[in-house]
């Protein structure tokens, strides 16, 4: 892992200056009125949170939810995504094109792979802590006990005082003690087909677990507008109607035939 490390920050050096001067920056909107409300104006900069899911299958929604994140938080400087090798092996590698779509440019992320838990984390630290990034985010599978308050601690504090925004994303492992600003449950959710049947927008579905500016527990149903980079409350799918029979109650219109004869 010494070889990455030197690698990362060897690009660190190369991205730009390392301070800035927005650490008492405002909240961050994400574009949905009734999230925003929830978070008192919007996402919070400089500071770790996390987004969790409980099984792989929704791991591809937990990716694009913490890239739509990044993507606000980054704000025209450099991300840097932090990856457990694991994850490629159960939800494939980061698809350029992919992310391109959601509005993020492959071109200004720099990608670090981690064999290991603990190697994950060190990477992580040493994102957080070059104030030239926009945002870092690190993706975790599995639970590990080396993932635990004083590690989210040190992603906390190295944040605060660089003002990098971390995401932490955490696929196929329950919610574990964190100090984590806000923590958010994500799942996938069916899109509206977009004309001509082409396929809609990303859409998830979100709880925000823990938010400590505010009340939590709330949930929303999103679709990330990847043109105007910002979410938005997802229209209700349009169902098929069964009408009902005529002179008879609903509930003889599957009443078995009488036998004559």
């Amino acid at each position: 892992m010494s070889d990455t490390l030197t690698r990362l920050r060897q690009r660190l050096d190369t991205i730009g200056p390392s301070h800035r001067n927005d650490k008492n920056k405002s909240r961050i909107p994400l574009g949905c009125a009734e999230i925003d409300a929830a978070l008192q104006g919007g996402l919070a900069p400089g500071l770790l949170h996390e987004a969790v899911t409980a099984g792989g299958r929704d791991g591809a929604a937990a990716v694009g939810f913490a890239a739509a994140l990044a993507l606000r938080a980054k704000e025209r400087r450099p991300l840097v995504w932090i990856r457990q090798r694991f994850a490629e092996v159960e939800g494939g590698d980061l698809y350029a094109p992919g992310l391109a779509e959601l509005g993020l440019d492959p071109g200004g992320l720099t990608l670090v792979r981690a064999r290991h838990p603990r190697d994950l984390l060190a990477a992580g630290l040493e994102a957080v802590r070059c104030p030239a990034l926009g945002a870092v985010v690190l993706e975790m599978w599995g639970r590990s006990p080396l993932l635990d308050l004083t590690a989210t601690r040190r992603l906390m504090l190295a944040a605060e005082r660089s003002g990098v925004t971390a995401i932490l994303v955490r696929v196929g492992a329950e919610a574990e003690r964190s100090v984590a600003f806000t923590r958010w449950r994500v799942g996938a959710a069916r899109s509206r087909p977009l004309a001509a049947n082409a396929p809609g927008l990303a859409t998830f579905d979100i709880t925000l677990l823990r938010n400590r500016a505010g009340t939590s527990g709330l949930g929303w149903r999103v679709e990330w507008d990847h043109g105007q980079q910002r979410f938005r409350s997802a229209a209700p799918l349009s169902r098929g109607v069964v009408p009902l029979p005529q002179r008879r109650p609903a509930g003889t219109l599957h009443a078995p035939l009488a036998r004559t004869g």
